[in-house]
């Protein structure tokens, strides 16, 4: 390894500060790709970027065969002069692991460091993603170019930030199915369960002959003639998770013993609870996550004719929901690491946002809390798997329509108050990753989306103008007053107790305190340790397919639920009740003073009707249906997003200051201002 190189001395105002006030104001960056580009072209791209308002740039998280193209011929020259490029142009750089993607000698020396599918078939090099997590080789690999990189950048001064890795979990390759995954997993078992009986025991060994006689015997959950032990399953989730965060830690310690004071963060995925974030949470500083609502309205939870309407401006839920959900993920700082500024290339189809959109979203990650946005990426490929995937840039290096809006936002933040931060909300939404799990490996039903149906619960809160947080079963519950849990499938006890003695009040939903830690049935029937919040017994359930309805009396009116039907026996005052022909006035939904419990899936104007009186009962402040206008606070600044066709009046005061917009909002566009 050669010498590391000397550093020009940076201004005072400049040097790297492990103060900076997370309260400031937004600030705005870019993925770079300096390896991709002449080196004529980098003084100029820097440049550019900062007369454009950018104050971050993220560089190195796919360059390992850039930095070692061959093994220990590591070739440093070009990342140290691209760093001082854009270190002193003013740039504050981030600097990505590059193990997610290893070289092409790497693999053909250790082709045991390949991932294998759920089929069997290992999963080649050519793209991206292609390591198995268990690999006891590629672990060795991946620390040794991890610590090699920081022991060189660690302390260099245009180095601010370390991202972990890339996008844990894209491409569906957190669950492998190799020989090194097997080992790993018969270790996990052991040590989880200690002896070979207690793991039959939890594993319903009884049934179908299932019985072990030793943890080497076991194999993992794929390629069976039928479906495994559900236990079997959500054990090999639980384990595949545990994976990724050993992996993980392992990347964030050594940042942290060689780059002490620079936080650390990795980059997480949209509606992707393929492992616990909040326990990869634990070990770096600030969650951030990648921003793309195109495709995510093409794959997302919507019909398809809500699609069309709002095919170029996106869900208009879902970016905001993974927003909140990352504010809980670490330290309470959240980050966007890739924003989207155009169409992108890997959806099922890839239609270009509405002009305007840029924007909104940018105004709107700062909105939910998060303090720095950066754009994916400074120039559009023109080579190679993302050719189609917009950038700040074209090709040739013309302004696209992201950097015109990019501009703007940045022109805007300087009217604005800075300090202000997002508050604690009155409302939390439980969002739990192992009865994510459990619903995966029981789903009951084929159309049954977890994911969605929180989505669906969350929208419908947003549409009343409330904001949110999201909470796991670790969380403070102090101050909340409403705590909304769609899915929480295993209770943890000592949580319940947390939220009786909270003061809260709590909406549950179906299937919740339906599952033990070993997916078993619980003793006394479903809710489990629920039952301490409500006097209730789910005795049967039913998944209906969406070409049946049935109809919930609710009030005086009657609403059609599809999807899921419970029978419950309760002494607690029925809310609601099923109508027709099947066992009429069985209850729907049941409450007393403290808790609710829904024993189907509400939507549209029943899930709607049922929020809005959950919040009054709760006693939180909520305004009427916002159509296609979303608000949202962070501290004493208010904001509004119209995803609508057509003009909105935004619910001001009439003493507003308005720093942005104005009362009357345009479709695509943003109101920001204080009150008095």
């Amino acid at each position: 390894m050669k010498d590391r190189p000397v550093h020009k001395p940076l201004p005072k105002q400049n040097r790297f500060d492990t103060s900076r006030q997370d309260a400031s104001m937004l600030e705005l960056g870019v993925c770079y790709y300096p390896e991709q580009w002449p080196r004529e072209k980098w003084d100029e791209d820097a440049r550019r970027m900062v007369e454009l308002g950018l104050a971050w740039v993220r560089i190195g998280e796919f360059a390992w065969s850039h930095i070692e193209p061959q093994s220990g011929a590591f070739q440093w020259e070009w990342m140290d002069e691209a760093i001082e490029v854009l270190g002193c142009a003013g740039l504050k750089v981030i600097l990505g692991t590059p193990t997610a993607a290893p070289p092409k000698w790497l693999v053909d020396r250790y082709p045991d460091i390949l991932p294998v599918d759920e089929r069997g078939v290992v999963r080649k090099f050519g793209a991206r993603r292609h390591y198995c997590f268990s690999s006891r080789r590629y672990r060795v690999e991946a620390a040794r170019i991890t610590e090699a990189m920081v022991r060189r950048y660690g302390e260099n001064p245009f180095v601010h930030a370390w991202q972990t890795d890339n996008e844990y979990g894209d491409h569906d390759t957190i669950h492998s199915y190799s020989d090194e995954a097997l080992r790993a997993f018969r270790e996990w078992l052991a040590a989880r369960y200690g002896t070979i009986e207690e793991m039959n025991r939890a594993w319903g060994a009884a049934f179908w002959s299932m019985r072990y006689n030793a943890f080497d015997e076991v194999d993992l959950p794929n390629n069976l003639v039928e479906e495994p032990s559900p236990t079997h399953l959500v054990d090999y989730f639980r384990f595949s998770s545990d994976q990724v965060k050993s992996f993980n830690k392992a990347q964030a310690d050594l940042i942290r013993k060689h780059s002490p004071g620079r936080p650390v963060t990795h980059n997480f995925m949209s509606q992707n609870t393929d492992f616990d974030h909040y326990k990869v949470g634990e070990d770096i500083d600030i969650a951030s996550w990648d921003v793309y609502p195109m495709g995510g309205l093409i794959n997302g939870r919507l019909s398809a004719e809500e699609k069309a309407r709002y095919l170029r401006v996106g869900d208009p839920d879902q970016t905001a929901f993974n927003h909140d959900l990352y504010r809980a993920v670490g330290s309470g700082r959240v980050w966007v690491m890739e924003q989207q500024p155009g169409p992108v290339n890997w959806a099922s189809y890839n239609q270009s946002p509405a002009d305007g959109m840029v924007r909104l979203w940018t105004w709107l990650a700062y909105a939910h809390g998060v303090d720095m946005v950066s754009y994916f990426r400074w120039r559009q490929a023109p080579f190679a798997q993302e050719q189609f995937h917009a950038g700040l840039l074209l090709p040739n290096s013309e302004v696209d329509q992201g950097y015109l809006e990019v501009a703007q936002v940045a022109e805007e933040m300087a009217r604005l108050p800075k300090g202000e931060v997002r508050e604690k909300a009155s409302v939390a939404i439980m969002l739990d990753y192992e009865s994510r799990f459990a619903t995966r490996a029981l789903p009951q039903g084929r159309g049954y989306a977890a994911s969605s149906i929180a989505l669906d619960w969350y929208s419908a809160v947003a549409r009343l103008g409330v904001d949110v947080d999201f909470i796991g079963q670790h969380s403070d519950l102090s101050d909340y007053k409403l705590v909304l849990a769609p899915d929480l499938v295993i209770p943890d006890a000592n949580f319940i107790a947390r939220l009786k003695a909270s003061g809260a009040k709590a909406l549950l939903g179906p299937r919740s305190g339906s599952k033990t830690r070993d997916m078993h049935i619980p003793a006394d029937l479903p809710p489990g340790p629920l039952a301490a919040l409500l006097d209730f017994r789910v005795t049967r359930v039913e998944s209906l397919p969406d070409f049946h309805s049935e109809q919930v009396l609710y009030g005086n009116t009657s609403y059609p639920v599809t999807g899921w039907r419970e029978r419950i026996r309760t002494t607690e005052p029925v809310l609601a009740i099923f109508e027709g022909e099947h066992r009429p006035g069985s209850p729907a939904v049941i409450g007393n003073e403290r808790a609710r419990y829904v024993g189907t899936l509400p939507r549209g104007e029943f899930l709607s009707k049922l929020m809005g009186d959950t919040l009054g009962w709760a006693d939180v402040k909520n305004l009427p249906d916002l159509g296609d206008l979303r608000l949202a606070r962070r501290g004493k600044l208010h904001f509004a997003f119209n995803y609508g066709s057509s003009a909105a009046s935004v619910p001001a005061f009439t003493d507003a200051t308005f720093f942005v917009g104005t009362r009357e909002l345009a479709p695509v566009d943003v109101a920001i201002w204080m009150e008095g």
